[in-house]
């Protein structure tokens, strides 16, 4: 006979006070996201070295130089300005003119009083030299895509494979061949660039089951009142992760380690490979199976949380769930979320190099920054989210709508701002640091919010959320490829931050006016419409279910399902006031 939990109140047995089972938990799940995202965007820093320079359309007869002393008027500037040409030596001054030579007219960079000045032209010729590939920005963007590709297959599989078989193993193994595959990138890369989209395709296949496995895992160890704060600090992992890989990448490159740009793809599969033994050694599905954790902590986390007393698996309501308009206001959210942030990831260091002109070492650590703040922005702000909610100052929907506005609408405007910047390098820094840091506090919002509408199918959530929105990381790189292929100017990359901005205003209101912060009826594994009459008020079946703890208040109790059919009444939804 198949039973359910239900909570009387609101009254949980006390947070136990040290280091506990689910901080190891948590810990091992935030350097788990950390390596899946920086295998997943080491790419984004080691392109920069693995492709030849190539000139843009506005760049054309730029680069020639001369060899006198000259003081020239600066003329014919508006290709240079679109490509800010001027900023590839910083630390010197040049003027730049028009010469009539037998081949034409030919634009002249030249530095004042120097009579060598092929400084810049030795520059040009190392960066063709240090790169092997001759990809189109075009190509670039099907590359830096092709992970998504995978991606977006096995994310509701993974959520399935989570849910039946737990998601310990699903996870782990998702990120062991991930390293594996990264390992052999480098070898893919020289053999043909067919190869190389396959191993990125195979790498997000596999890498897929991550995401709705660690939600599945947060939603059986994540408390209510904890919860905001747990699982930004996983979900801190791409952030920092990102940041990690793309400065020690750029450092690798510089300093020719294992022949350069390999070097990116060699060390971090290799260190992710020590990750999966501790993984194996500490990783536990549940409280309820985890061998050491203490019983005021496990009675803590099942108290808050609830589970059916059967322990049977809970069926996934299918048909509830993509009727659901709260999880639709999820995908849709979620959707935004990624379309934004990977234009962000992915091209980010192109932007750098082609526009703002930074060296491998400025682009790893200026590609970076925007990362490093985004992990602590969105830490601060879920400590300050469930604080909101642990006080009842304002209810679990409100915190997330809120947290998910200042990302999105944060971000945007930001992205906007940085349309109109120009050639200035330092705003331009700032701004998208801005961009990219205040977007953490997405943390606290729709990224959370499917453990909060239904714990159970978390991961099953999470898989159908994630494989909309990694369409974006297709869809977000092929956009700005095909914008900038033919010239990387500004005004072309205005286009691409506009186009990315007016995503993150739009998704974020639909989030608005139809997310949910609290538990659906179908959670408990039934349709919509039978839940209603299956659940019905605990406060009318026989007191005999009930457990009074000394004070009277009244606890988790289980109670039988036919018990609850005989009182015939609606249970209704958990309140957001958790």
């Amino acid at each position: 006979m198949a039973s359910v939990v239900k909570k009387v109140d609101h009254s949980i047995p006390k947070r136990p006070p040290g280091w506990g089972a689910r901080h190891t938990i948590v810990i091992l799940g935030f350097w788990a996201m950390c390596i899946l995202y920086a295998l997943r965007f080491n790419l984004s820093i080691a392109i920069v070295a693995m492709v030849r320079t190539a000139k843009s359309e506005s760049e054309t007869n730029v680069f020639s130089y001369s060899d006198e002393d000259s003081h020239i008027t600066r003329t014919n500037l508006s290709g240079v300005e679109k490509t800010c040409m001027h900023l590839k030596e910083r630390f010197d001054s040049y003027v730049i003119t028009n010469d009539t030579t037998d081949e034409g007219i030919i634009t002249r960079l030249v530095k004042e009083g120097r009579k060598k000045t092929g400084d810049m032209k030795s520059q040009e010729e190392d960066n063709n030299r240090k790169g092997e590939f001759n990809w189109t920005r075009e190509q670039q963007g099907i590359i830096l895509g092709s992970f998504f590709w995978g991606h977006v297959i096995t994310q509701i599989p993974g959520g399935i494979l989570a849910q039946k078989y737990g998601p310990k193993w699903p996870l782990g193994y998702g990120i062991l061949f991930t390293s594996l595959l990264a390992i052999v990138t480098p070898i893919a890369a020289r053999w043909s660039i067919t190869a190389l989209i396959i191993v990125r395709i195979l790498q997000g296949l596999v890498g897929g089951v991550v995401w709705p496995a660690m939600h599945l895992l947060l939603g059986k160890w994540a408390p209510p009142d904890e919860r905001s704060k747990l699982v930004s600090i996983v979900y801190a992992g791409p952030q920092f992760g990102t940041a990690a890989a793309t400065i020690a990448c750029g450092y690798l490159i510089d300093w020719n380690v294992f022949g350069g740009w390999p070097s990116a793809f060699y060390v971090l599969g290799g260190l992710s490979l020590v990750w999966f033994i501790f993984w194996v050694w500490l990783m536990n599905d549940a409280p309820k199976t985890h061998p050491t954790i203490s019983p005021e902590e496990l009675a803590y986390i099942e108290g808050s949380i609830g589970e059916q007393c059967s322990g049977k698996h809970v069926p996934t309501p299918w048909r509830a769930i993509l009727t659901s308009v709260p999880v639709w206001a999820i995908l849709i959210a979620h959707v935004g979320e990624d379309y934004g942030l990977y234009t962000l990831l992915t091209e980010l260091p192109t932007y750098m190099k082609t526009v703002l002109h930074f060296n491998i070492r400025e682009n790893s650590w200026m590609s970076a920054l925007p990362q490093l703040v985004r992990w602590l922005f969105s830490i601060v702000l879920t400590y300050f989210a469930d604080y909101l909610i642990h006080k009842k100052i304002l209810r679990v929907v409100t915190v997330r709508k809120l947290c998910n506005t200042i990302a999105h609408w944060g971000a945007g405007a930001a992205l906007v701002g940085v349309s109109y910047l120009g050639c200035d390098p330092v705003m331009t820094v700032v701004v998208l640091t801005l961009a990219v840091g205040i977007n953490g506090a997405v943390n606290g919002g729709c990224i959370t919010n499917h453990v909060d509408i239904a714990a159970n199918h978390a991961g099953i959530l999470m898989g159908i959320t994630n494989t909309a929105a990694n369409t974006c990381g297709i869809l977000a790189p092929f956009v700005a490829g095909l914008l900038t292929n033919e010239a990387a100017t500004i005004d072309r990359w205005q286009i691409v931050f506009f186009i990315a901005a007016g995503v993150y205003v739009f998704n974020n209101l639909v989030y608005l006016l139809f997310a949910s912060g609290s538990e659906q009826s179908w959670n408990r594994g039934e349709d919509a419409e039978n839940s209603q009459k299956k659940y019905a008020n605990i406060e009318n079946v026989g007191k005999e279910n009930e457990k009074e703890d000394a004070k009277g208040n009244v606890n988790w109790v289980c109670v039988n399902e036919r018990s609850l059919e005989a009182a015939g009444t609606e249970a209704g939804v958990k309140e957001d006031s958790m």
